[in-house]
């Protein structure tokens, strides 16, 4: 069964194979690959990534339409916590996300990110969601903060980068139990 969310703006689906290119187009954007770990990317493992995505009950990523055109993908990855034996398992989300730069300064990450977030913590019963930029990705510290997460770690000179060297690193979390939804992070769920 594939979940489909729906946001006032945006329509929130499955990876599907045809939408591989568009995402590399994004991907490989100097914008783009300037705030990511990966600075390059090879078409044919990162198409073979996201091909297992839907069969994944642990991988909760979609992609991010606005009028039916793919702008973005926001990654949601469920994973065990830290704990004893026992412990309830997929509570903890781990977050990320990818947006085309030509629609940047709209709230459409934000919107997204949100809604993702939502649909984690209402229907997957995730607990905690994480997340982690580089401190100078001002445009991903100002989506997660206005999500509502939390910092919890800033890392001085913690991240590698390929091309700019030893970055200044941040960790964000929220928990479900005190998280204030944001206004417009009202979300439909349809099934396909």
């Amino acid at each position: 069964m594939i979940t489909q969310l729906q946001t006032e703006r945006l329509e929130l689906r499955t990876v599907h194979p045809d939408d591989v290119d568009r995402m590399l187009e994004y991907r490989s954007h100097p914008d783009v690959t300037r705030w990511l770990l990966s600075t390059e990317v090879d078409p044919a493992a990162f198409r073979q990534a996201w091909a297992g995505v839907a069969d994944d009950p642990d991988d909760a990523s979609v992609a991010v339409l606005l009028d039916d055109h793919l702008v973005g993908t926001v990654s949601l990855d469920l994973v065990d916590g830290m704990g004893q034996p026992g412990m309830p398992r997929r509570t903890q989300g781990q977050l990320g996300y990818v947006f085309d730069p030509a629609y940047a300064g709209h709230g459409y990450a934000t919107e997204a990110v949100a809604a993702l977030v939502t649909h984690a913590v209402d229907t997957l019963g995730v607990r905690r969601v994480r997340a982690g930029c580089f401190a100078d990705n001002l445009a991903s510290v100002r989506v997660l903060e206005k999500v509502g997460f939390r910092r919890e770690e800033y890392g001085v000179a913690d991240s590698w980068h390929a091309e700019l060297g030893w970055l200044d690193g941040c960790s964000y979390a929220l928990l479900a139990s005190g998280w204030i939804r944001p206004a417009g992070a009202v979300v439909t769920t349809r099934d396909r």
